[in-house]
């Protein structure tokens, strides 16, 4: 599980879906990720799968994303940075995730399944 510290500065909580927000290092770049425990599986949009690992999907996979219905046949391994901890995981790449609170380009959405590893 994700452990948080006083040390995050840029995450701010959202209730009650206890969301978090906070820039995570890819490769080196910062990249502004959403931590969701209401959604199951993790999301890169491409600009970040570039510098990941991907490879095509046998059959495309459909994931539910706030009001939309995505669509991906790419997935891409997570290899990522999260307060000088390294984390790797799945991820499915999709054209948009979509925008935070703020109106912030959401980069990566951390999923539940991630969190629990």
């Amino acid at each position: 599980m994700l452990a948080l510290t006083g040390k995050l500065t840029e995450a701010k909580m959202i209730w009650p879906m206890g969301r978090i927000k906070q820039s995570i290092k890819v490769d080196g770049r910062e990249c502004w990720t959403l931590f969701d425990t209401g959604a199951r599986n993790s999301c890169v949009i491409p600009s970040v799968a570039q510098n990941l690992k991907t490879s095509k999907l046998a059959h495309a996979y459909r994931t539910a994303l706030g009001a939309e219905v995505k669509q991906t046949d790419t997935a891409a391994i997570l290899d990522a940075e999260i307060e000088g901890h390294p984390i790797s995981t799945h991820a499915l790449v999709l054209e948009n995730i979509g925008k935070d609170e703020d109106g912030r380009p959401i980069e990566i959405l951390f999923g539940a399944l991630a969190m629990q590893l």
